[in-house]
């Protein structure tokens, strides 16, 4: 019955190839899509609202560097991520969806991912020479990721075994990260007005098996081809630029930021057929453009108040605006639509030494549900988080921050999708949440006098 399956879908096997396995080191953890919304605690608890509002080294160099030369000092940033993700995957094939037989019963579960936290770092530095027009900055942070790992299950038909023991894939893993190295140089234009260049390095690393993204084989001649392995992959560099512009009005800041597209070397994978025979296998996964403009207000004694726009290219992102099959049956990409996202942050000083911060980002969902199938491996699918953090100066020169965010749950259905088309009666079902705690600590040096008191979180 099964090798009647395979026939009807062209002798690609009855395997359910429609979901891709797009990469991973943090799944879902309050991002727009797979770029994280901001680098560390303090960052993170304005809810990346930075592109106005020289808060942190960290969040200037993430964002809009041009924003570096309103900060209060010289300073060194460092901070950690902890990140702990709840994913479901349901899918359910009705009795006979592939012909009398197959499946002989209904199938129906939901999988839980078995990875439990994940751990990101942060480091940046901001150095002002004193009496000079020019800033510098260096950033070390990850800047996308996200990762699964689902077991196998007899009754979940996404993770059942591969044809001809099953109708899906078996384990899915995927697992994606990448880290940015940013350099920056400011140039203050005149006392209201500054700009900023940053070329950007990026190491990428990923992962994903099975490797959806290759064409099937059907080496050991049983009528049903399998997709290879995906976890023997090299490194890839990539690169691009971040060009910002920073401009203070009194009370009020204004900022602009373009982030160009990281274009990366193709990821290489070393993998195998069937028979376990040497094959290789390529993909290539850049990271969109991104256009940041943001204001920020500190008119309100104590206060400090942040706006972010941005918009995300995805749609002509190579690995992420592609969909569909290929005539190979390699799947082509994950269809990802290009979106709006907004940050808002909200800082109050308690007392000299104490200060505390509400944060919210929104984005819209990049994946559509005719694309679920496509995305099993990343269900980048929240849009709404809430953060909160808090700041406690030591000393002058020395502070701890921590903050705490969750990201809401959201989920997206859609059916299964073969190369043939959509699989009627059936279905596939992401469902995401994320927490996350974050702690860092700041250390300051040298500067200028600042035209606020040091404490209020930087001069405009």
């Amino acid at each position: 019955m099964l090798k009647r399956c395979a026939t009807a879908v062209g002798g690609k096997a009855c395997v359910l190839v429609a979901w891709v396995l797009t990469i991973a080191a943090t799944p879902a953890a309050a991002q727009f899509g797979p770029m994280l919304s901001g680098a560390g605690p303090i960052n993170r608890s304005m809810g990346g609202a930075s592109t106005a509002a020289p808060l942190s080294a960290s969040g200037a160099l993430f964002w809009n560097p041009a924003t570096l030369s309103g900060l209060e000092s010289s300073q060194l940033d460092v901070g950690a991520e902890l990140l702990f993700p709840h994913t479901n995957l349901s899918s359910s094939v009705p009795a006979n969806t592939f012909g009398p037989g197959v499946p002989p019963v209904d199938l129906a579960g939901t999988t839980g991912n078995e990875d439990a936290m994940f751990a990101m770092p942060t480091i940046a530095l901001a150095y002002r020479p004193e009496e000079s027009p020019f800033t510098y900055g260096l950033g070390v942070f990850a800047a996308a990721g996200f990762g699964l790992n689902y077991g196998g299950s007899t009754t979940n038909p996404v993770l059942t075994a591969p044809a001809p023991n099953g109708l899906g894939f078996g384990p899915i893993f995927s697992q994606y990260q990448v880290l940015q190295i940013a350099p920056a140089l400011v140039y203050d234009v005149n006392d209201q007005f500054s700009l900023s260049v940053s070329p950007l390095l990026d190491l990428g690393m990923l992962q994903f098996d099975p490797a959806v993204f290759a064409a099937p084989d059907d080496t050991n001649g049983d009528g049903f081809a399998t997709y290879p392995p995906g976890n023997h992959s090299r490194s890839a560099w990539g690169g691009g630029f971040n060009l910002g512009a920073y401009y203070k009005a009194g009370d009020w800041g204004f900022g602009s930021a373009y982030k160009s597209p990281q274009w990366f070397q193709s990821y290489r994978f070393n993998t195998t057929n069937e028979l376990g025979q040497p094959r290789t296998a390529e993909v290539s996964l850049n990271l969109p453009a991104i256009v940041s403009v943001g204001t920020s207000y500190k008119g309100f004694e104590r206060w400090l108040l942040a706006a972010d726009l941005r918009y995300l290219d995805f749609e002509n992102t190579d690995g992420f605006g592609e969909s569909g099959f290929a005539p190979t049956g390699a799947l082509q990409g994950v269809g990802f639509e290009s979106i709006l996202a907004v940050a808002l942050g909200a800082q109050y000083q308690m007392t000299d030494a104490m200060s505390v911060r509400l944060g919210y980002s929104w984005s819209e969902n990049p994946i559509r549900d005719s694309q679920t199938a496509a995305n099993v491996g990343s269900p980048l699918t929240i849009e709404h988080t809430l953060y909160a953090g808090a700041s406690y100066h030591v000393t002058e020169a020395f502070s701890l921050s921590m903050a705490y965010a969750h990201g809401f749950e959201n989920s997206i259905s859609g059916p299964i999708v073969l190369p043939a088309g959509a699989v009627p009666g059936t279905s596939i079902q992401s469902t995401t949440a994320v927490d996350m705690t974050l702690v860092g600590a700041t250390v300051k040096f040298g500067g200028r006098k600042c035209s606020v008191p040091c404490r209020s979180g930087g001069a405009h």
